[in-house]
Formats: structure tokens, C-alpha cells, sequence
């Protein structure tokens, strides 16, 4: 069961990212966030390719690779949008409907379908999800959900969690058609030059600003390059959903920092609505 220890070390340092990339200043535009969490993980990636073999690679790599990094692209800068505009402790546990997701993606890529006790995790993570704002029932039963509806960053996380649902499918194939470690070599690095052309088009007077916060930008680095090839080494050992159900407990630790790192209020609340939602992903992937 290493797969799990790999899972949870990706999923610490995936919310270990966050809690960085969220004390970083709002003067700070998103895309050069975004652009800064892969342009400093690269070196440390990077260095894998010294002492590891490259495989061939053939065209059909190549062209997933390039949808991969497509769709990739948009759903972090969605994501970072996120959680620098609603509360890490609202918005993170939405990342668990991945695995959701997965149900319907998993089945449209490589044609599986989920086991009645998955639909059963299915109605637990909508239930999480609900829980979350569980403090609007006052205004009427379904007032919770048009809560998440409302909030913006609720919005741009929920469309993130399904894009991730395809590349996670999208990324099983291309390290199936390398290696783990080859392509956590050369994913965030060639991510880092999606956003740097990005960046050239939409925040080019802002560049300036990659070196304003070297410390946060720094760590933003470490932990999610470390993320990515944990992440990398547990995907090659187990399917797409059990993966990343596992590393969906990233919540969990962002709900953390979100009370003791930002003080943010309504902490019972989304706890309890994390950890139904993750045994919901939990009960999708295992039965």
C-alpha cells in the first residue's frame, strides 16, 4: 500500500501550495500566481532527468501531451482564481468532486462504470458539498447549494474539479506511454511555458512581479513540485479514481490552514462537509 503514502504526501503538499499561493498579497496578479507555481517547481523536477532513463515516445504521446496541457492550463488558472477570491476552507473540499467526475469521464475515456455503492458515494459527496453551507438553510433547503452557485469561487473550483477529472485520466495514459518520473520532469516545466506565453499575452507589464514574494513563490515551488511526483509515483501503482481519491484528503489539511493559518469563520461546518465528501470519493473508488 505505498500508493497511499505517496497519495497522502502529494496531498499535504498540494495543500501546503495553497496555503502559500493564499497568504501571497492580492496585489498579486492570478496569472503570474499561477505562472510562479510552475516556473519555481520546475528546477526541482527538472533535475530528475540527470539521473533517469528517457523513454521513446511515440505520436500518440505527443498528441495527448498537448490536450493534456490545454486543458491543464485553464483549470489552474480557474483554480488559482479560487482560492485567492473565497475562503480555502470553501472552495478546496469542492476539488473532491473529481472523483465525481472521474464516474463519468473514467467511463467515457476508458469505459468503466461505478458499482451502486459508488452512486451511494456520489449522493455523499453532493451531501458534502451542501454541508459546506449548511448555515443557509434558514433561507429556504436548497438555499446552501445556490450558496456555492453564488460564490464565484465555488463556481471556478467546481469547472476545475472536472477538468482534473479529465487530465488525471489524460495523465494515467502518458505516464502508462513513459515513465512516472520522466513526466514529472517535463509536465510542470512545459506548464511553465504555457503560462509564461500566457503571461506574455495577458499580464506582461506585471512579470516584474515573479520576484516580489521570492519566499512564498519559493515554497509554492517546493511543495508542489514534491506533490507532482508523489503524485506521479502513486498513479503508476493503482487506478486513476483510487489515486486521486486518496489525494483528494488535500482538503482536509487546507480546511486546517484555512482556520488556523487565515482564522476563516464557518470551520465546523465545511469540516464536517470535507470529510463526508471524501468518504463519498472514498466509497466511488474502493467498491
Amino acid at each position: 500500500m505505498i500508493w497511499v503514502i505517496y497519495s497522502l504526501i502529494s496531498a499535504f503538499s498540494w495543500a501546503t501550495a495553497d496555503a502559500f499561493t493564499k497568504r501571497i498579497s492580492s496585489s498579486i496578479d492570478d496569472y503570474i500566481i499561477t505562472l510562479s507555481r510552475f516556473l519555481y517547481s520546475s528546477p526541482f523536477v527538472l533535475i530528475l532527468l540527470f539521473f533517469i532513463p528517457i523513454p521513446k515516445l511515440d505520436g500518440l504521446f505527443w498528441l495527448v501531451l498537448s490536450i493534456a496541457l490545454l486543458i491543464e492550463a485553464i483549470a489552474w488558472i480557474l483554480y488559482v482564481k479560487a482560492i485567492r477570491n473565497s475562503n480555502l476552507s470553501l472552495v478546496a473540499p469542492l476539488l473532491s468532486l473529481t472523483p465525481v467526475f472521474l464516474v463519468f469521464t473514467s467511463f467515457m475515456i476508458l469505459g468503466e462504470l461505478p458499482t451502486i455503492v459508488g452512486f451511494f458515494g456520489i449522493l455523499l459527496v453532493v451531501i458534502g458539498a451542501y454541508i459546506l453551507n449548511i448555515k443557509d438553510i434558514k433561507r429556504g433547503v436548497i438555499e446552501p447549494f445556490k450558496s456555492v452557485l453564488k460564490e464565484k469561487g465555488c463556481v471556478y473550483m467546481i469547472i476545475a474539479a472536472f477538468l482534473f477529472s479529465i487530465t488525471s485520466n489524460l495523465g494515467k495514459i502518458l505516464v502508462q506511454k513513459s515513465s512516472p518520473l520522466f513526466f514529472s520532469a517535463i509536465y510542470l516545466p512545459l506548464l511553465a511555458i504555457s503560462f509564461i506565453i500566457i503571461a506574455f499575452f495577458v499580464s506582461r507589464k506585471k512579470i516584474t512581479q515573479l520576484k516580489s514574494d521570492f519566499k512564498s513563490f519559493f515554497f509554492i515551488g517546493l511543495f508542489f513540485g514534491l506533490m507532482t511526483i508523489f503524485h506521479m509515483l502513486a498513479i503508476r501503482m493503482v487506478i486513476v479514481p483510487y489515486m486521486i481519491s486518496i489525494k483528494r484528503t488535500s482538503s482536509i489539511f487546507s480546511v486546517l490552514y484555512g482556520y488556523f493559518l487565515f482564522k476563516e469563520k464557518g470551520i465546523k461546518e465545511r469540516s464536517i462537509g470535507a470529510v463526508i465528501m471524501l468518504i463519498g470519493a472514498g466509497l466511488i473508488i474502493l467498491f
